[in-house]
């Protein structure tokens, strides 16, 4: 299911990518490289492709139609379904499109042994309702993103603090977005907490980990205990760390 690219235009990348083509192949393009078209669907036998080209702006149910007759006779097959890029219509129709999407899809391929992928540009834009839309450590098997580098820096220059923030990230998120103190010290966000696992000290190093991330900033007006300025909290930011390190946690288990 195509949002951001042509037909063709997938198909190369798909090639370069994985080398191969599947067995069989069916393609609905709502992207704007179609908009204005009139709704056409096209067998290929001799290339075991079918694909219906959507006239856009295309309805989310209209969307979910054009899956569903390409589904018909795949039911024996274990389809996968690939969303590539979801983005465009995050973008234009917001998160309650991608959640009708999504909660139609998940509907129409009741009874399927599928597999659903579901790729999104995590654009300055987007990114807020991207962390809102999908649970970074049960959602994510795939993220590419700039603060991989910084994370990989962290861990190299300073394991101890990326341990923590490796452990605790979640539990640092849910401090910092309990808590109702623009510049709260660690003890404080801790005490927003309910059965933390966290200590406010282990707590506080997580914290600095993520100050390095610029996932937020300390605030510099203060002695004493480093107090942390929670106005320049960037949670889309946060969900990019806690995907990528999800990701990374997965990628070790499956190597060992």
């Amino acid at each position: 299911m195509l949002f951001g690219t042509g037909i063709e235009e997938w198909r190369r990348g798909w090639r370069r990518t994985a080398g191969t083509v599947p067995e069989r192949e069916a393609v609905v393009s709502a992207s704007d490289h179609t908009r204005g078209a009139a709704t056409t669907t096209q067998v290929v036998p001799d290339q075991r492709l079918a694909y219906t080209v959507l006239g856009a702006p295309a309805g989310i149910e209209r969307i979910l139609d054009a899956v569903a007759e390409h589904l018909v006779d795949a039911r024996g097959f274990g389809p996968a379904v690939i969303i590539d890029d979801v983005e465009p219509l995050l973008a234009d129709r917001g998160r309650d499109a991608v959640s009708a999407l999504v909660d139609g899809l998940r509907a129409r391929l009741d009874g399927y042994r599928s597999t659903v992928v579901i790729g999104c540009s995590f654009t300055e834009q987007t990114a807020p309702i991207v962390a809102s839309l999908f649970d970074p450590v049960d959602d994510v098997d795939r993220i590419d993103h700039s603060v991989a580098a910084v994370l990989n820096g962290l861990r190299r220059d300073d394991p101890t603090t990326y341990g923590y923030v490796r452990r605790h990230w979640a539990e640092a998120r849910d401090g910092i977005e309990r808590c109702e103190r623009n510049y709260p010290q660690a003890r404080q966000i801790h005490a927003a907490l309910s059965e933390p696992e966290t200590t406010p000290r282990t707590l506080g190093t997580a914290l600095s980990g993520l100050v390095t991330l610029d996932v937020l900033d300390t605030w510099s007006e203060t002695v004493g205990p480093t107090r942390y300025d929670l106005t320049a909290y960037r949670p889309a930011r946060m969900w990019a760390v806690g995907a990528t390190v999800a990701v990374g946690e997965d990628n070790e288990m499956s190597s060992e």
